[in-house]
């Protein structure tokens, strides 16, 4: 069967850069990092006492009342949030359109991990279990979705992603496969994560996987640098509505770029770390490669997973030094969490929207913290990883890469639309 051709008609953003794409965007392009002290809860006898949040957010913005707010977890309201927000920018006239080909697929990695948290720690052994009536729906990842669905009459495919930091990644790639077998006119999707919470900082922490530079909060995620210790935790949430090219040209939809291709593969090697040699980064990479039916000289910028490990900084530039061979020293390479944390299931859907906005303005943000005589010796500084200053150039293709705990990659490659 001939596929159908999907494009990104709207976008939102709740991010720790801003509360809107625009914000959002001209942070990244200015270099802005979004890391601070930890406002969330006293975390004084931390390990790690920062992490880029969400600032200003106000649940009313999405809610009538508080009171129907805290009936959802952070992290849905984030998701309900950049939901509206990018289904506003979409302009679908929901009164008009076939709600039963409109679907919903976004994803959490975690779910409500603070709902989570407060129950257990409200529970009384001695008065008996007293839970929430909202406690499982508000903890589950799924539930984002379903109530995005619910707010908007979407009867279309409706269901969640869950490949911990790949989730997003998934959901939009899910999305897309969907739209281009002709299973839906659009899909609303992306993710949302709102980690910053007493165990989310604590059980990173006792991984070790935390940057500890809390002297230097600002600085402190620093991809590919060699003095990298961990990367900061992020949150927020990131929506893209995703459609068929035909309905959305049917509909004089304004079109941000086109979807391309779509890639997963495996590590198949250990619980956290990625493969020291790259493996399954170039699996993914080159699967995504191949299904947007592209070769590497294509691709002009990688937004890539870059969260300021040590092993997983490394491993992703040798895989790239090996799919794009001496075109990799012609692309430009950045991580965006260096500016916005690493908001895990949400980081997906905002590298894709970063690599949307790349494409439609010809503009590749920048890896910041990188300061003189800080190289790794095992990382190819012939690479371009953009650092500390955005640079303009033609960007007509671009991919996002998102690897996970458990071994999971996912990458999304976006490109100009040209009708």
């Amino acid at each position: 069967m001939e596929l159908k051709r999907v494009v990104v008609t709207g976008l939102g953003a709740i991010t720790p850069l801003g509360n809107t794409v625009t914000e959002t965007w001209q942070a990244l392009i200015n270099g802005v990092s979004g890391a601070g002290p930890i406002t969330r809860f006293d975390a004084s006898k931390f390990k790690t006492r920062f992490a880029c949040e969400v600032k200003n957010f106000d649940p009313l913005d999405c809610f009538p009342d508080r009171k129907e707010a805290r009936k959802c977890d952070l992290y849905a309201q984030y998701a309900i949030a950049s939901a509206k927000k990018a289904i506003a920018d979409s302009k679908l006239d929901l009164e008009k359109e076939n709600k039963d080909r409109i679907g919903v697929i976004f994803s959490s990695g975690i779910g409500g991990i603070f709902s989570f948290q407060e129950e257990v720690k409200e529970y009384n052994a001695e008065r008996g279990p007293r839970f929430n009536p909202f406690f499982i729906p508000k903890i589950i990842a799924d539930i984002s979705a379903g109530l995005i669905s619910m707010r908007y009459g979407f009867r279309g495919p409706n269901f969640a992603t869950v490949s911990a930091c790949a989730s997003s990644t998934n959901a939009v790639g899910d999305a897309f496969n969907y739209i281009r077998l002709g299973k839906a006119n659009a899909i609303v999707t992306g993710g949302a994560e709102a980690p910053v919470a007493i165990v989310g900082v604590g059980g990173f922490n006792a991984m070790n996987a935390l940057s500890t530079r809390n002297d230097s909060p600002q600085t402190a995620s620093r991809p590919f640098s060699y003095s990298r210790d961990g990367f900061v935790m992020g949150e927020g949430g990131v929506c893209l509505v995703l459609e068929e090219l035909e309905h959305a040209l049917a509909r004089g939809a304004k079109i941000y770029a086109e979807v391309a291709g779509f890639g997963m593969s495996a590590d198949a090697y250990h619980l956290t770390a990625s493969h020291p040699e790259g493996l399954g980064a170039i699996l993914v990479m080159r699967n995504a490669l191949e299904d947007a039916e592209l070769k590497p000289e294509s691709i002009d910028y990688i937004n890539v997973h870059g969260t300021s490990t040590p092993v997983g900084d490394l491993s992703e530039a040798k895989a790239i030094r090996e799919v794009f061979g001496d075109h990799a020293f012609n692309l430009n390479i950045s991580s965006t969490k260096s500016m916005t944390g690493h908001m895990l299931g949400a980081a997906g859907a905002m590298e894709i929207m970063a690599c949307v906005l790349s494409v439609q303005n010809d503009i590749v943000p920048p890896t910041i913290n990188h300061a003189e005589g800080d190289d790794d010796p095992e990382i190819d500084y012939n690479l371009n990883f953009t650092f500390n200053k955005a640079q303009k150039r033609p960007v007509h293709a671009a991919l996002s890469n998102t690897f996970g705990f458990g071994g999971h990659n996912a990458g999304v490659i976006v490109k100009k639309f040209r009708n």
